[in-house]
């Protein structure tokens, strides 16, 4: 049976036990059962500042290599590849500053999901490097293939989705 206290709350005579297997602990005078921040889910904003960092400097590593047989191995990397190669770069200084931001207690307002925006960038960023990834510059000479750099750069904004998507059902 319920009793009415003095500040009008509804109480149970017995408090449900916590689900099995969770540290919950319980703060000074409020009833509200605070879950640590960890496990698997914490995992989104590792991930996030991880693969931004990641992103960041791919923009700096070859994208475009020719192996020469009898010379040496001329590489282009992905800040000399036009406009796409920088804004890589900076939707990966946009992502870190996100993330410093976030932990130095500045927040987006609620009306824009912070794992919304890592999303939104990530796509960007993978659209931008599909792009270079599918069409080679002009000024590349013909012979030249794909580099590391250009895989590094699309896993690593792949990886920023991926870090959305765990902030997002972090978020949940």
């Amino acid at each position: 049976m319920a009793r009415i206290a003095d500040t009008a709350r509804v109480e149970t005579p017995e408090p449900f036990p916590p689900p099995e297997g969770e540290d919950v602990y319980y703060e000074g005078e409020q009833d509200v059962a605070i879950r640590p921040v960890g496990g698997f889910w914490a995992l989104g904003g590792r991930l996030t500042w991880v693969a931004a960092l990641v992103l960041a400097l791919s923009a700096f590593t070859d994208w475009y290599a020719e192996h020469g047989l009898a010379g040496p191995t001329i590489a282009v990397i992905g800040w000399h590849t036009g406009a796409l190669g920088k804004l890589i770069f900076f939707v990966g200084l946009v992502l870190l500053g996100l993330v410093i931001l976030r932990e130095l207690g500045f927040e987006l307002p609620p009306s824009v999901p912070e794992s919304l925006v890592v999303i939104a960038l990530g796509s960007l960023a993978t659209i931008f490097v599909l792009i270079r990834l599918i069409s080679i510059p002009d000024s590349i000479p013909p012979p030249a293939g794909r580099g590391i750099g250009i895989w590094i750069s699309l896993l690593a904004s792949l990886a920023v989705i991926v870090a959305g998507l765990l902030r997002a059902s972090e978020e949940l």
